[in-house]
């Protein structure tokens, strides 16, 4: 599982080794230069493994005022002893000025934008800190780069550390210290791969991380699998309201999601619709307890008052996944949502929070924690990456990302019967969406192509054993 910080939880840590900076100065009284050496050291050893073979090959340093322009100094006093030649380019017209002397010692050179236009064989992006700003980068940089490939000391220069927003440079390769950032797990576009260099920062220190992504493994260890003991009702009941007239599809694609899930037993409870059983024979047209409902999928332009009526009923009975049209203020506002998980996409959750879409797809992990105390219910934003945010929690969960075949008509209808059937297992509502979100994640990753949603689901079952085959 990885793990962000945000700017100012590195910046404590580091405090809480070097001393707060000097307000005169800027310097802290422990800043000897030892954590930029190391950190130099990394990112020094990460570029001699893209450059391999390196001697002999070239360098150009994009280098800015402050730490993080010397880390991009101190490296190429370290690339040089590996036969690199070494050109840094000082963009504001000054450096690190022990990072640039360690240069010049070690046989580098110095110059300014203008010698960008000079071939090399990769750039180390070196121009701003964590504490940058978002923004994309001066013109002339970006054309003197082309495509020779980027190194980016932290974070790529004009990428928000902690923003999801894209903007600035595009990375080949981040080389990050300490932790990772926001910015390196909801920006990969931007960062590409990601490598940490542990330079001794206790994070945990300062207290819970800001973002968590899953991995498979960590859906493997989490997920409730039933035990020899368990029969259909502990195994989960699932009730759905799903489909209308106008959107067929949706109870069917709710069903699909619900039932390969591994419910112990669903129930549909919408308008009844014997063709149903033609598909999936095993689902019940029946009222009866149920440990988890799920509203709202397909139903469209449902009468108010009777869609309140049933949204009332099940949050007071039971864990519900409320998702698509049962996502409106008027019909969540005096809720009791505790435990419930809402799946909205970025369109909804604007409507949700009267705002407009691209304020929630600029800033989503802001925009599903604002939702999350706004109705007191678990969030599950949906889009390319997902974000799972939880009432009263500061850090949000970010299920495994999958590729962008599962863009399309449905595949929230099938999420949100696989959130269901977990919710139905007695697992939390975060809990609940983080593995749904994976699995379907995984599976589209294991069988990627433009599958339908329903045909998607049908293979829920072989990802979920592969991956509970490894734990």
């Amino acid at each position: 599982m990885k793990t962000a910080w945000t700017v100012d939880q590195i910046r404590r840590a580091e405090a809480t080794i070097m001393g707060e900076p000097d307000p005169q100065t800027g310097v802290a009284p422990g800043d000897d230069g030892t954590l930029m050496r190391r950190a130099a050291a990394g990112l020094a050893a990460a570029v001699l493994r893209e450059l391999r073979p390196a001697s002999g090959r070239t360098v150009h340093l994009l280098v800015g005022p402050g730490n993080n322009g010397g880390d991009a100094l101190w490296a190429g006093a370290f690339l040089r002893r590996r036969n690199v030649r070494v050109r840094a380019h000082l963009l504001t017209g000054r450096g690190h000025e022990a990072g640039l002397a360690a240069l010049l010692r070690a046989g580098g050179t110095v110059t300014d934008v203008e010698g960008l236009h000079q071939p090399c064989d990769l750039v180390i992006d070196g121009l701003f800190g964590i504490g940058g700003r978002a923004g994309e980068p001066d013109r002339a940089i970006a054309e003197a780069i082309g495509d020779t490939p980027v190194v980016a000391v932290d974070v790529p220069s004009g990428l928000a550390s902690d923003s999801c927003a894209p903007s600035g440079l595009r990375a080949d390769l981040t080389v990050t210290f300490g932790g990772h950032k926001i910015a390196h797990l909801a920006q990969p576009d931007r960062c590409g791969p990601t490598e940490l260099v542990e330079i001794g920062l206790d994070l945990d220190a300062t207290g819970p991380p800001a973002l968590r992504q899953w991995e498979a493994a960590d859906v493997a260890a989490a997920w409730p699998v039933p035990t020899r003991h368990d029969h259909k009702y502990t195994r989960g009941v699932v009730g759905i309201d799903a489909g209308s007239a106008a959107y067929p599809g949706a109870a069917r694609l709710a069903l699909a999601g619900a039932l390969n899930t591994g419910a112990g037993m669903v129930r549909h409870l919408g308008d009844a619709d014997a063709s149903l059983l033609a598909e999936f024979p095993s689902v019940v047209l029946a009222e009866g307890r149920c440990q988890a409902f799920l509203a709202g999928s397909g139903w469209g332009d449902r009468d108010t008052r009777a869609a309140r009526a049933r949204l009332t009923e099940w949050t007071d009975t039971a864990p519900c996944v409320l998702d698509a049209d049962a996502l409106r203020p008027d019909l969540l506002d005096g809720l009791d949502l505790s435990d419930s998980l809402l799946t909205p996409h970025a369109g909804e959750l604007a409507r949700m929070l009267g705002v407009e879409r691209s304020e929630v797809e600029a800033e989503p992990m802001d925009a599903a924690r604002r939702a999350a105390d706004r109705f007191g219910a678990t969030i599950l934003l949906k889009g390319g990456l997902q974000y799972v945010a939880t009432p009263g929690e500061t850090t949000v969960q970010m299920p495994v990302p999958g590729p962008a075949w599962t863009a399309r008509a449905g595949s929230g209808d099938t999420l949100a019967g696989a959130c269901a059937a977990l919710l139905a297992t007695g697992v939390d509502a975060t809990l609940a969406a983080v593995l749904g979100a994976s699995l379907q994640a995984l599976t589209a990753a294991d069988h990627p192509g433009p599958r339908p949603p329903e045909r998607l689901a049908e293979r829920f079952p072989d990802t979920l054993a592969a991956l509970l085959a490894e734990r």
